[in-house]
């Protein structure tokens, strides 16, 4: 096998630039898509189920793109086809978001800017590992959280600045205020703009040569999954919903029904049809795992439960005990979300800044014990929220939230990609992400039904869960081997 040449700082700028316009876009999404949700009429208890649609499009659609991206070539390359497809798209829907004349309208608007988003972001993770050899992964992955952070600490400063530059920030019930309108719209070009740096400034290996560069060897993939078990999980699924039903309980948790019953749906489907296909493939590949990814797959759910819930409940939070109004059309509410603005800018500030010191203490500290520090201090981060009472404090808070978010978006990928074959690095990229999505659809339909029935509907207390979740996330660590190899077999 030839190992894959060095590349210089700035070839690992080029490729991975286009991370800020794809940040740009999902933290204009995190900051404000509540917000304009709440602007339409939706209830506090309706946001988490309208939010489905980001991790769910994720689920159906960074697979199917990982996929189909391993076995592409054109005169674009291998990956770059899809980061342009993705932006052309996302940018329509950010242009349309902010002007949805109803609630329906702007949930589904979220479901194509998602989509679209998730089309452009998931080639990314597997260029990273197409393009670099293993002792630049690290480097390569923190470029990619430094870009994020800095697209993101500017995109969610957007409304905020707009309104010290004089843009309304307010406006009649069931309008967006122009603040959010004009911000959506800038991102649009941003997003657009930086993706098209990407595409016309770096080049791909072809696959003949990609082959000789090696990487993990693969394995043969496991036999179809027994149709007793297959049964077993469809059953769950359908038991819970009917148990749902009949207490009465909670209808998001109808979600969790959904997802046991799917699995087990998706594992007879694949078992009907004919291997070789890409619904077997797909299937089969997330039944072989490597030992390595089993193992992170624990770590992103507690990792990625605790930020969906940062994201839905921040600016009700925030909003409700840091600045007294629930009020959506008073001028104390839209302050308080422009402040949750500037607390989502402050914790993408502190990881680009993370992003830098990153590679320091891989070296220092090794890749584990790095990720298990970094998420501590999130955990940190989200508890004092709990404590802390006057909002401009919170930006300390941020701070370890940052360092979380930087290490969850580059050290997991690193010890991915180490133990990944280079014919299906973009398939387990694809599938590794249904360790994002999964959490995010637990925490959208679970969330509500524990901050009823434990803490009185409380949003504050969704952020005391999340700290606790990235505790766990960082005693998860503890069971991660300490080297991904060339092993690709649990």
């Amino acid at each position: 096998m030839e190992s894959k040449p060095r590349l210089s700082f700035w070839q690992i700028w080029n490729m991975c630039f286009g991370f800020l316009g794809i940040q740009f876009g999902l933290a204009l999404q995190n900051a404000n898509v509540s917000r304009i949700f709440q602007t339409l009429g939706a209830d506090i208890d309706q946001v988490p189920g309208l939010w489905i649609a980001a991790p769910l499009t994720g689920l159906l659609v960074q697979p199917v793109v990982g996929y189909f991206s391993d076995r592409t070539w054109t005169r674009l390359g291998r990956r770059r086809p899809y980061f342009l497809a993705g932006a052309i798209l996302a940018t329509l829907a950010l242009f349309v978001m902010p002007n949805s004349p109803a609630l329906w309208i702007a949930a589904g608007t979220l479901w194509i800017l998602d989509a679209s988003i998730n089309i452009s972001m998931e080639p990314f993770r597997a260029f990273v590992g197409d393009q670099l050899p293993p002792a630049q992964r690290p480097a390569g992955f923190a470029m990619q959280s430094f870009f994020i952070g800095v697209g993101s600490v500017v995109a969610s400063l957007l409304p905020w600045l707009l309104a010290k530059a004089g843009v309304a920030n307010t406006a009649g019930p069931g309008e967006v205020p122009d603040t959010v309108r004009y911000a959506f719209y800038l991102g649009g070009a941003v997003l657009f703009g930086a993706i098209g740096w990407t595409v016309l400034r770096s080049r791909e290996y072809p696959p003949e040569l990609l082959a000789r560069h090696g990487g993990a060897v693969a394995v043969a993939p496991r036999a179809p999954a027994p149709a007793m078990a297959a049964v077993a999980w469809l059953l769950a699924g359908v038991a819970l919903a009917a148990l749902i039903a009949a207490r009465g309980w909670d209808r998001m948790l109808y979600v969790l029904a959904g997802m046991l019953a799917g699995y087990g749906a998706l594992l007879l489907l694949a078992r009907a049809l004919r291997p070789g296909g890409m619904l077997p493939t797909i299937v089969a590949d997330l039944r072989a795992m490597p030992l390595a990814m089993r193992r992170l797959a624990v770590v992103q759910f507690f990792s990625w439960f605790a930020l969906f819930a940062m994201w839905i409940y921040t600016t009700a939070a925030v909003t409700g005990v840091h600045f007294g109004s629930q009020d959506p059309t008073s001028d104390a509410y839209n302050e308080g979300a422009n402040w949750v603005g500037v607390l989502f800018a402050a914790y993408n500030g502190f990881a680009a800044v993370a992003a830098v010191a990153i590679p320091w203490m891989v070296r220092t500290l090794g890749v584990r014990a790095s990720h298990g520090l970094n998420l501590c201090l999130g955990a940190a981060g989200f508890l004092s929220f709990l404590l802390v009472r006057d909002p401009h404090w919170l930006l300390l808070s941020m701070a370890g939230v940052g360092f979380a978010w930087a290490s969850i978006l580059s050290l997991p990928y690193v010890m991915l990609s180490d133990c990944l074959p280079a014919t299906k690095m973009g398939t387990y990229m694809g599938l590794f992400n249904f360790f994002i999505v999964i959490p995010q659809l637990v925490a959208a339909s679970l969330l509500g039904f524990l901050l009823r029935f434990l803490f009185g509907g409380q949003p504050l207390w969704a952020l005391g869960l999340g700290g606790l979740s990235l505790l766990l996330a960082a005693v998860a660590m503890l069971a991660v081997p300490r080297q991904g190899g060339q092993e690709v077999r649990a």
